[in-house]
């Protein structure tokens, strides 16, 4: 966790004075932010590895502010939520929120889940300079570049995705032609434990399929093991080429 950048959203400065104090007591770099506006000034200058995000920001919609992130970063977001709020919870796992933390919370386990976070994600999200090229895999003609969570359509065009959608594909680019129950893939995607009237792995599922099926109303890439989980049944392999419009990307950039 040394050398991490950190920002903590709350609207009580309590709290956040409490979390910078933990987080730079185990070498981190920690800023702060109160609301919507503060949350995306700060994204706009400096490269975070990790935000904590409390859902409850007075008058900005803590669900509102995930989603607004999720349109210009893929930073690793642990939500903080009430006790009850399990509604909450789903939709800011569906929305791309990495984990989250149940208020009140004992900084033990704060700190527990956020170096757990940086482990899964530290390779994904470098804070500075450009990432070393990234393994392209491909499936059923579609191309992926898991290290920069980018995926492109069978026509080379890049696939719009959350940090959600794309660490469930992963999961499945990694382990093709396995059979992975639902605690198996909450598990694997970072998510919090898995209980039998959950719906949330079927609900991402059933978006995934939209992106990457050729017909999402009767699927074949990911197939429905009734009464087990999931099944990803195509093929991978490492790409020839990249897609052309990731080439063209990373040369605008270069340029730059």
């Amino acid at each position: 966790m040394k050398s991490a950048v950190i920002l903590v959203v709350d609207d009580d400065p309590k709290i956040r004075n409490l979390l910078r104090r933990t987080f730079e007591g185990e070498g981190s770099t920690v800023h702060e932010a109160g609301n919507k506006a503060e949350v995306l000034g700060a994204l706009s200058k400096h490269g975070f590895d990790l935000v904590t995000l409390d859902l409850d920001l007075g008058e900005d919609d803590g669900l509102d502010v995930a989603t607004a992130v999720r349109k210009i970063s893929s930073v690793p977001i642990i939500m903080v939520t009430a006790k009850d709020d399990v509604i909450d919870r789903v939709v800011g796992l569906e929305i791309g929120a990495d984990d989250y933390i149940t208020k009140p919370f004992h900084l033990r386990e704060v700190l527990a889940r956020v170096k757990s976070v940086l482990r899964r994600t530290g390779v994904a999200h470098q804070s500075a300079g450009l990432a070393p090229a990234s393994p392209c895999v491909e499936f059923d003609g579609m191309k992926a570049i898991p290290a920069e969570m980018l995926l492109y359509d069978r026509n080379c065009v890049r696939v719009d995705m959350t940090s959600g959608e794309f660490k469930l594909l992963n999961v499945f680019l990694e382990r093709p032609k396995r059979v992975l129950s639902r605690e198996q893939l909450m598990d694997l995607i970072g998510g919090y434990s898995y209980t039998p009237m959950d719906r949330t792995i079927d609900n991402q599922i059933a978006r995934l399929r939209k992106k990457i099926e050729r017909n999402a109303t009767s699927p074949r890439l990911i197939s429905t093991i009734r009464g087990v989980g999931y099944s990803f049944t195509c093929d991978v392999r490492e790409c020839k080429d990249e897609p052309p419009s990731n080439r063209a990307e990373r040369a605008a950039a270069r340029s730059d």
